[in-house]
């Protein structure tokens, strides 16, 4: 239930604190003064799309904050579920902050909030019903949303979703593999070929790295060879000059003697065996180099040649031998898939045969169900409709079956019969605003003993209706609002048959101070709220709309 509404700098009104209580309370006020504005303020702290221009003029943000109390507990399960929580009193409270720049805030309990989540949330909390509304009951999509939360067909509906959701995996499955007879010919050609070409090439991943190497020393070799022949004379020197081996070996051979005199000379002797060792290998080494280099140049032709085979493997196929080799793997596995598609066909066939009648039986079931509901449904709103002084309205509800499709294999749409004898008809054709509001109360009224929304609101349920049949409305919001404990009904109207039907009455009135336009709300008790019935009532508060008003407050208490 909500508690209590706090609204700061929302277009005229500066501040705002409103309070409200169980059953029924009306918002009444001269056109203009701000009723739409409070409806707003409910809104974005639902988390409905606002607009820059609703921050009052010269202010930097605007917030609203409402405190909803006494949660039921399928309403805390469905907040629990979002990731939120009452707080240790069992509350919720829920603030949204509006910038002059457009952009908005949230938070929950003091956690923050998208605005996708104030939604979710704000569908277990309120109902509200816009003026908009209406026209939504020309819609047979809406129809078939309002049936189906009469009749609490979850159950249903979540065992025919998971049915239906298979039933299309397996066909759209079904479909990939569905190709034509020359369709499979001309993909299984083309896979042959690729993977073929692949394969031919006996493709080794990264050996492409090490052919450019050999390639790089084979173009090199004659400057490479000149090197790395100076370093081999360097090293073993020629007839007439010893190399770098030969002196550290004699080197080596005189400190050996030199070892017997004095023990001093051991230090040197191991580093300077290890270094005639190195000097050996590397010698060793450059030797290897060198007949490497000693090669045909017809093994530079064929380094050529098989880099031109990767390269034009990897303009085709991947950015490297490595990619290439995947893409040889996906073609294999493809070409298999098709090879076996004629029996895979056969399997998702059968498949899809099966999961069809599993969808069609749970929608057959989802049919019955909703069948089942509509009648109830159409009984439940002529019961209200009648009350509220539409005897002679009768409404049916027409079943067309439909191919299955995400909700059913069901279109439900509502059909009126305004006058005895007459055919039902869409409500586009037959309905009057002040019907289609009397119309839209009847089914709000069904809907609410059906769910766990413990706020309705009515943003001008009163529209093209007057005098009895304003009487029914405010007596059925009434009755609505103590249908069960903590239900509560908010209205805002023009009319007093309905204001005077309230438990609580808001008065909500502009007024200009210091040049700027304020709007105040305040709860009215007692002269207060006569004198206001009285001003609905005949424009000006004289004696006879006085006591006309407190004859409706009288009538309204009995």
């Amino acid at each position: 239930m909500l508690d209590c509404l706090h609204i700061e700098n929302i277009a005229v009104i500066e501040r705002a604190d409103i309070s409200f209580s169980a059953g029924f309370s009306a918002l009444t006020g001269e056109t203009g003064a701000g009723k739409s504005i409070v409806i707003d303020a409910i809104n974005a702290v639902l988390g409905e799309r606002t607009r820059r221009d609703l921050v009052r003029t010269g202010s930097t943000a605007a917030q609203v904050t409402a405190l909803f109390s006494d949660l039921s507990l399928s309403v805390t399960a469905q907040l629990e579920a979002l990731g939120y929580a009452p707080d240790d009193d069992g509350n919720l409270l829920i603030g949204r902050t509006i910038s002059a720049e457009g952009k908005s805030t949230a938070t929950i309990n003091g956690r923050p909030a998208t605005a996708a989540i104030l939604r979710e949330v704000g569908k277990c909390l309120v109902d509200l019903h816009g003026q908009h509304e209406n026209q939504a009951l020309f819609s047979a999509d809406n129809h078939l949303v309002y049936l189906d939360r009469f009749g609490e067909l979850d159950t249903y509906k979540e065992q025919y979703t998971a049915a239906y959701r298979e039933w299309r995996r397996i066909v759209r499955e079904l479909e990939s593999v569905d190709l034509d007879e020359s369709e499979k010919a001309r993909r299984l050609d083309i896979l042959a070929f690729q993977i073929r070409e692949i394969e031919d090439a006996d493709l080794t991943a990264g050996e492409e790295e090490d052919l450019q190497a050999r390639r790089t020393l084979f173009r090199n070799a004659e400057k490479v060879a000149s090197q790395l022949s100076a370093a081999h004379a360097l090293l073993l020197g020629d007839e007439d000059t010893d190399g770098a081996v030969s002196l550290a070996e004699q080197a080596l051979s005189a400190l050996n003697h030199a070892v017997r005199y004095t023990d001093e000379a051991q230090k040197a002797e191991t580093p300077l065996a290890d270094a005639c060792e190195q000097l050996t290998e590397a010698a060793e080494q450059l030797d290897d180099l060198l007949a490497l280099l000693n090669f045909d140049p017809r093994e530079l032709d064929e380094v050529e040649n098989r880099l031109e085979t990767i390269r034009r493997l990897t303009a085709k196929y991947g950015a490297d031998t490595a990619q290439v080799l995947e893409f040889l793997e996906q073609a294999k596995a493809e070409y298999r898939k098709i090879e076996l598609s004629d029996e895979q066909h056969r399997l998702l066939a059968a498949q899809e045969q099966t999961a069809r009648a599993v969808a069609e039986q749970a929608a057959n079931a989802l049919t019955d169900a909703r069948t089942a509901a509509a009648a109830r449904f159409a009984k439940a709103v002529r019961e209200q409709l009648t009350f509220l002084d539409m005897p002679n309205v009768t409404l049916t509800i027409r079943r067309e079956p439909i191919a299955l499709g995400a909700t059913g294999a069901d279109r439900m749409e509502f059909l009126l019969s305004a006058n005895a004898g007459e055919q039902p008809k869409p409500l586009s054709r037959v309905a009057s605003g002040g019907e289609l509001s009397r119309i839209m109360l009847a089914i709000k009224s069904v809907l609410a003993d059906a769910d766990e929304v413990d706020t309705l609101i009515f943003d001008e349920i009163d529209t093209g209706i007057s005098g009895r049949a304003a009487l029914k409305v405010g007596a059925r919001l009434r009755q609505t609002a103590q249908s069960r404990d903590r239900r509560q009904v908010l209205c805002v109207t023009h009319l007093a048959q309905i204001a005077a039907q309230a438990t609580d009455h808001f008065l909500i009135e502009k007024s200009v101070r210091d040049g700027r336009t304020f709007t105040d709300v305040t709860r009215l008790a007692d002269d207060h709220r006569v004198r206001e019935l009285a001003r609905i009532i005949g424009g000006e508060v004289t004696p006879a709309a006085v006591q006309a008003a407190r004859e409706m407050l009288g009538g309204a208490a009995t």
